[in-house]
């Protein structure tokens, strides 16, 4: 998902569809739908985790150092396939709210970003974790343990969203969204450095160590990179008609 907003395109150019006739969805009440489904669903995934956690007597507030394999059984296993589930639900509902191949991408964008703030807002609620958005949290076990600050993600998932949204609004208002191959190479590029970011720390994660520091340059320049070919994509101008 992180370089969701510019790997999308397959060819050189992706081209947003005109405008449909009187009376299909707006932008206005399709974000507020999409929105409003990421926000109950990250309710209940951080409301099932809290529940599960406790149930089997694991302090959802201690992350780290990550639990032995031999104790946890198959529950590693579990938690990777409600991840990829996650993943699979969010796509979805980005795929029902667009009407082109990039408006879909786009909404899923708007879905994931908010979907991960709340999942955040919400655990915070039930049970006042994270105390800041300084503390470490282990964010994706597939293929290998993605680990970093609370702020880290947020900042991620704040970019897909303004992204997303921009690029939906763009696209229902019959302009053009044009990702070329430089911007493709930005987003997919960007999109590697940051996860070799946020899996920086897996070693010492395995090895049942508590991370302390993060590459934060590293993180940075990919962000970075991935942000100015979604903005220059979203800046390329309509062709004369």
């Amino acid at each position: 998902m992180l370089d969701a907003m510019s790997s999308a395109a397959e060819t050189d150019t992706a081209v947003a569809r005109r405008p449909g006739p009187p009376g299909e969805p707006r932008l206005g009440p399709t974000a507020a739908v999409v929105i409003a489904y990421a926000v109950a669903m990250a309710f209940l995934e951080s409301a099932v985790v809290v529940y599960l956690e406790q149930a089997l007597g694991m302090d959802p507030r201690a992350l780290f150092p990550v639990a032995d394999p031999a104790m946890t059984g198959d529950l590693a296993l579990i938690e990777a396939g409600r991840e990829a589930a996650t993943m699979v639900m969010l796509a979805t509902v980005g795929w029902l709210a667009g009407r082109s191949a990039l408006e879909r991408l786009a909404w899923t964008a708007v879905a994931f970003g908010t979907w991960d703030i709340l999942y955040y807002a919400w655990l915070w609620v039930f049970i006042g974790w994270p105390p800041s958005l300084g503390t470490w949290d282990l964010l994706f076990l597939i293929p290998v343990p993605w680990a970093g600050p609370v702020w880290t993600p947020v900042t991620v998932s704040l970019a897909l969203v303004g992204f997303g949204l921009a690029a939906a609004a763009r696209i229902r208002a019959g302009r053009h969204v044009r990702a070329g191959p430089a911007h493709v190479a930005a987003g997919v590029l960007g999109g590697i450095v940051v996860i070799v970011a946020f899996c920086w720390n897996a070693p010492l994660v395995l090895d049942g160590g508590v991370p302390a520091d993060f590459p934060w340059p590293i993180f940075a320049a990919g962000m970075a990179l991935a942000a100015w070919g979604a903005a220059m994509a979203l800046r390329q101008m309509d062709p004369p008609t």
